[in-house]
């Protein structure tokens, strides 16, 4: 029998199942990669024409959704008669900060804080959409410091277990979109957000072993008490990066006739390491509203073999220029 391929799959959601849109109330614009819950862990992604593929088929126990977005303010609605159109409000006192930043005309240097790659399997968080996981960066002096780019660390698996060893074995294929979130320090906790810019990307094994995101256009300005980065897996793409319909769960009938729900997990995997100093990961579930950021350490509730092994952080790096001194 012949798989199907992304691409139909993709064409018979969207003909079969109930299409919504969300749009600015103001601009009348598409809320590009809104966050869709479910109230009970649950959830889905909007794309980036702001659309959402929702089905009493898939959620039968689903009544209400909880619409959340950058800038905007939250929005609880029936699943009854789901409009096709869903509108949502700015957040104006929020986008009232914003601070538009003049062209920086100063001599800078060129810095770099690696990231920590790892090709090993077993050193690696498993990616799902119901966690964003965010990497603290302290700011080390007084100078001035704009972030040019992010370096994600991503583990490449052969295509064939035997030779996962090998560095020059085929590599199983991906298309994954993710967002990029920039936080605040608020007492040693991602706080409110730097920018209400929507910062995506996608990754494929032909990427390599990391995807430097550049996000020079964004004038991100490291804060005096450090910030935040964060990353979040939205799901994967067709061929031309269109976010595809993805389920959060695997749903497997039990030998008694229960359902059991098992996370879908998705590619790349995202190395974890030793060498960072101290706990700089937080994670939290994004489906969860009001959910708290949890740091990533053993005693926190976290059931992991990443911890039990010490590898306490995701070796994200960056690039930025440190400025002179007028």
């Amino acid at each position: 029998m012949k798989l199907l391929c992304p691409l139909f799959i993709y064409l018979f959601i969207s003909i079969s199942f109930a299409q919504t849109q969300i749009i600015d109330g103001e601009t009348k614009y598409p809320v590009s990669y809104a966050t869709i819950s479910f109230g009970d862990g649950q959830g889905i992604f909007a794309d980036d024409d702001g659309k959402f593929y929702f089905t009493k088929k898939l959620y039968k126990d689903v009544d209400s959704l909880y619409i959340s977005a950058l800038g905007f303010k939250d929005l609880n609605i029936s699943t009854e008669n789901l409009p096709k159109t869903i509108v949502l409000r700015a957040e104006a006192d929020k986008l009232d900060e914003i601070v538009v930043s003049a062209k920086m005309d100063r001599k800078f240097k060129k810095e770099t804080l690696e990231p920590y790659l790892d090709d090993d399997y077993y050193s690696c968080w498993l990616p799902t959409i119901e966690s964003e996981i965010a990497v603290f960066f302290p700011n080390g002096n007084e100078q001035l410091k704009k972030i040019t780019s992010v370096l994600f660390p991503i583990t490449l698996e052969s295509r064939d277990w035997e030779k996962r060893k090998r560095s020059n074995a085929d590599k199983r294929p991906f298309s994954t979109l993710f967002k990029v979130k920039f936080y605040k320090n608020d007492s040693g906790h991602p706080g409110e957000v730097l920018t209400y810019s929507n910062i995506v990307f996608v990754a494929t094994e032909k990427n390599g072993d990391e995807f430097e995101l550049d996000v020079n256009e964004h004038d991100l300005f490291i804060p005096d008490d450090g910030f935040f980065v964060s990353l979040q897996v939205l799901g994967y793409t067709d061929d031309q990066g269109k976010l595809l319909p993805n389920k959060k769960y695997k749903e497997i009938k039990s030998k008694t006739g229960g359902i059991i729900k098992i996370p879908t997990n998705f590619r790349p995997l995202l190395p974890f390491t030793d060498e960072m100093n101290g706990h700089r990961t937080f994670i939290k579930r994004v489906f969860i509203n009001g959910n708290n950021w949890v740091q990533f350490k053993e005693g926190n509730g976290i059931e992991s073999s990443l911890l039990r092994s010490g590898l306490n952080n995701y070796g994200v790096g960056i690039n930025y220029n440190a400025y002179k001194d007028e």
